[in-house]
């Protein structure tokens, strides 16, 4: 009996049981592509950031669009977007990269990320 009592009482010191702790990652926003082209076309405060690399960028991407790959988020959003608090619209080729930097991006304290997806999945123009 003393043995069962000290494995449960050992469980709880190791596991953390019956503590609170705050375990909510930090999180972006999901969107569609028709709700980021409501904020393009709406507001006057945002980053459009294409996060693919730089051929897939030159062979078409969104109007006014900057370009961070996401292997490079971690190294240059702090120097290159300095405003945390500022609306960042993340897209890549297909959605798998944008939700990476997305949540790259809230994890270094950006407050306002929307991740909508790929441009494969765009509707409306873009440019070369």
């Amino acid at each position: 009996m003393k043995r069962i009592l000290l494995l449960t009482m050992l469980c709880f010191l190791l596991t953390g049981c019956g503590k609170e702790e705050k375990t909510e990652q930090t999180k972006y926003t999901p969107i569609t592509a028709d709700e980021a082209k409501t904020i393009i076309d709406g507001e006057d405060e945002y980053i459009l950031l294409d996060v693919r690399t730089q051929t897939e960028y030159e062979e078409g991407h969104i109007e006014g669009a900057y370009l961070i790959p996401d292997n490079e988020i971690n190294v240059r959003a702090e120097d290159e977007l300095a405003d945390k608090d500022t609306t960042i619209l993340v897209y890549c080729r297909s959605g798998r990269r944008s939700k990476l930097a997305a949540q790259s991006l809230a994890d270094l304290g950006y407050t306002n990320v929307y991740e909508f997806g790929g441009i494969i999945d765009w509707p409306y123009e873009t440019v070369k």
